[in-house]
């Protein structure tokens, strides 16, 4: 693997990480690879996995995503207490909502 793929990658595992340190989050692993129809996903299993395409998008988007896919794994659905959640964190998140016909729905 080249250096320039690997860059944005990292660059994604570790705002993940510091996402999750900030979410109080444990996610058994965080993939980034590529995906064709969404922005990123969070299995029943706690793996989040993250678009690589999403490291060209405004670092708000960025979180916008991965504040999304953590609060996963807190609560499975896009509840009361999942929107709640999201407010609180990143509270921008429904100005950016435009951009996310990839995100799970």
């Amino acid at each position: 693997m080249s250096r320039g793929r690997a860059f944005p990658r990292q660059q994604l595992h570790d705002r993940a990480a510091q996402w999750a340190a900030r979410l109080r989050a444990k996610p058994k692993a965080v993939r980034v690879q590529h995906m064709r129809n969404k922005w990123g996903s969070c299995s029943t299993r706690g793996i989040v996995t993250l678009s690589v395409d999403l490291a060209r998008e405004s670092e708000r988007f960025q979180d916008t995503v991965i504040v999304h896919e953590l609060l996963h794994l807190k609560t499975r659905n896009h509840g009361r207490v999942f929107k709640a959640l999201m407010t609180a964190y990143v509270p921008h998140w429904r100005s950016v909502e435009h951009l996310s016909c990839r995100l799970d729905s």
